[in-house]
């Protein structure tokens, strides 16, 4: 952002927008939020392309506030491509194969963003089950995270993640991410979960809402 500082009454122009004013960076943040989660689907889509298609190196989607997506009204992504420094990285990005590659890339990413978006939009209506625990109300949810301060439970507070919930006991909050009665179903969430960057995530059991031992989650579900 502090490249605005080149530009001529550029005060003016970014209606008083400081780099440097933490004021300035949390209001910015603060307007990007309405359509964060809708950001955060395409860039994931985007990225995802480019590793798997492309075997591009993933740097993985980061949150952050950039000027030049404030007054984008809409969902929104910076895409950094690559380093032109980078003598690899530069040589394709300069090639018209690469160029070809990337934008066909981010153009597919695009479009299945909008086929996510009218599927949700404009898809038949239907009944939704939620599946109950099973009879002893065991279950298995994998914790992500803790600490003393109270984070809502948006996919940009985790990665990225959904299907979160979240446990306190006296200060201290516990936040979980899915809900399974199946212990390898809770494998693949933790997998899932420490790709994304929670390294020391961790499956944990409850029985009736209270928190287990994982040995006592076997002997209760083999009866």
């Amino acid at each position: 952002n502090s490249v605005i500082y080149l530009e001529e009454n550029y005060e003016q122009k970014y209606d008083g927008f400081d780099p440097s004013s933490p004021e300035s960076v949390i209001s910015l943040v603060l307007m990007q939020e309405e359509y964060l989660d809708q950001s955060i689907l395409i860039a994931n889509l985007i990225q995802n392309i480019f590793v798997n298609d492309l075997k591009r190196k993933n740097r993985t989607v980061k949150q952050a506030g950039f000027i030049v997506l404030k007054y984008t009204y809409m969902p929104s992504v910076l895409i950094e491509t690559g380093f032109l420094t980078n003598k690899k990285e530069g040589a394709y990005l300069n090639s018209k194969n690469g160029q070809k590659e990337m934008a066909a890339s981010i153009a597919k990413g695009i479009i299945k963003y909008k086929n996510k978006i009218r599927t949700f939009s404009t898809g038949p209506s239907s009944s939704f089950i939620v599946k109950e625990d099973n009879s002893n109300n065991l279950n298995l949810k994998i914790q992500i995270a803790s600490g003393s301060k109270f984070l809502p439970l948006k996919s940009y507070n985790f990665k990225g993640l959904s299907q979160l919930s979240y446990s306190k006991n006296g200060k201290n909050y516990k936040y979980y991410f899915e809900n399974t009665d199946s212990y390898s179903k809770a494998k693949q969430y933790l997998e899932k979960a420490k790709k994304v960057g929670f390294k020391d995530a961790i499956i944990t059991a409850f029985n009736n809402g209270k928190r287990i031992s994982m040995d006592d989650f076997f002997i209760i579900n083999s009866n």
